[in-house]
């Protein structure tokens, strides 16, 4: 009886997807419920999954992309398990394998010294002594300024001993390669230089991001607004404190989870960045389901933490690190990569001064981090060198304007640079216990 194996629906409006490839090859025998293959939808990667156990037959070719519902592969279910007689044979050869290598290892010792009898032994000559093949102080000292080796050099001096001399005729000669002839070859085809060029499928998900890029340049009206980040004050917590946090939780305390916590205090301040357009309403969420931008194999995701403004550091820490797991080992799920509100990229971690990050559609507003450079400030009037990030607030104008992109980003700045308002709702410690 043959099982069919058809493409499961990774979601609402997907209507296609690509086989990426299959972890089994066609003829072999699987387990029901076994992973056979992995399938790229524009949204995230599934797995196909055995429905029986049997022969796997393969319908259609990694890298092709078929409707969802198309059937891919068959299980031949008539046919037996493979026996375990190799693995028996395979188990009986490694317990002989011992008694075989110990009586190889007698005839070894019989054989070696009828071996060594019938082998010359190189006779010292009586003009042969230490000083043969070794060179003056003066001619070790020419040869590792010249890195020349002392079998390049042709010894004339007393008993063998390379002289000044010598080394000053191998120099005149012109340089001496030391590599073998096999590495002179590697070198020279290492130095080739290369016109071919190879062309390489794109898939499911990068054409997706692709065509949403483009998307949200045509369709939206995107600014960018700039700030710099003064991160003297979260170096010295994370200083003080990190320790304490990963024996405590069991995550680091890294800059995502303070980045996160004050841009959902901001938003609760500046609600328009965290809206979205649709037709001609504006939907305010009264929530932040705040997206992490990922770089995975297969390209950028940024799977979503759900209510970000309820949880604490640590939580938001530990819902990074699973997410992105996830989404480096290519297991998010559609859930996990929808619905954000608003969107969190670091390009810091690649070495990113500043740019302008690319809303995250339908959302209307992405912050981009970038790394952090000691730089001379103006403190008080006195010049001092503090650790500075810039920040980027990309913003659909169409829903924001210029005074909410430019007032959000300076709270989140004054609440990266005094973390204790992260705390305190972003309002001023001491106005709180004034009660003013």
């Amino acid at each position: 009886m043959a099982v069919e194996l058809k493409v499961p629906s990774p979601g609402e409006s997907i209507t296609e997807v690509q086989i990426a490839q299959w972890l089994k090859a066609d003829g072999d025998y699987v387990e029901r419920d076994e992973e056979v293959a992995e399938i790229d939808s524009d949204k995230a990667t599934l797995s196909l999954v055995a429905e029986a156990s049997g022969i796997l037959k393969i319908l259609v070719q990694a890298g092709e992309t078929v409707a969802v519902g198309a059937v891919v592969a068959s299980i031949d279910t008539s046919a037996a398990a493979p026996e375990k007689k190799l693995v028996e044979e395979k188990v009986a050869s490694e317990k002989s394998a011992p008694e075989k290598s110990a009586s190889e290892k007698v005839v070894a010792e019989k054989v070696a010294p009828q071996k060594a009898a019938q082998e010359p032994v190189a006779k010292k000559s009586e003009n042969d002594s230490y000083a043969a093949g070794h060179p003056s102080i003066a001619a070790k000292k020419l040869m590792d300024e010249n890195s020349i080796a002392a079998k390049q050099v042709t010894a004339t001096g007393k008993d063998g001993r390379i002289t000044k001399g010598d080394v000053l005729e191998t120099i005149s000669k012109g340089p001496v390669s030391s590599e073998s002839p096999s590495t002179q070859i590697i070198a020279e085809k290492s130095s080739e230089v290369s016109r071919e060029i190879r062309k390489e499928k794109m898939s499911m998900l990068r054409k997706k991001v692709a065509q949403r890029l483009v998307a949200v340049k045509q369709e939206t009206a995107m600014l960018t607004t700039f700030n710099e980040v003064d991160m003297t004050a979260i170096m010295e917590v994370r200083k003080l404190y990190k320790d304490k946090f990963k024996e405590k939780h069991g995550v680091g305390l890294g800059f995502m989870s303070f980045f996160t916590k004050a841009v959902c205090e901001a938003l609760k301040e500046f609600p328009y960045v965290n809206a979205q357009i649709d037709g001609d309403e504006m939907i305010l969420h009264e929530y932040c389901d705040i997206g992490i931008a990922v770089s995975a194999p297969k390209g950028l995701m940024v799977p979503v933490i759900r209510n970000a403004e309820s949880l604490s550091l640590a939580k938001i820490e530990s819902t990074i690190i699973e997410l992105a797991t996830k989404a480096r080992d290519g297991k998010l799920s559609i859930d996990e990569m929808t619905g954000g509100t608003f969107t969190i990229t670091n390009g810091g971690v690649f070495g990113s001064m500043m740019s302008t990050p690319i809303i995250n559609p339908p959302q209307s507003a992405i912050l981009g981090m970038h790394n952090i450079i000691e730089r001379p400030m103006a403190i008080h009037g006195k010049v001092e060198i503090r650790p500075m990030m810039y920040v980027a607030l990309s913003y659909d104008h169409r829903i924001i304007d210029g005074k909410d992109s430019v007032g959000f980003l300076v709270r989140v700045k004054q609440m990266l640079e005094e973390p204790i308002k992260l705390m305190t709702a972003g309002k001023d410690p001491m106005k709180i216990l004034l009660q003013l």
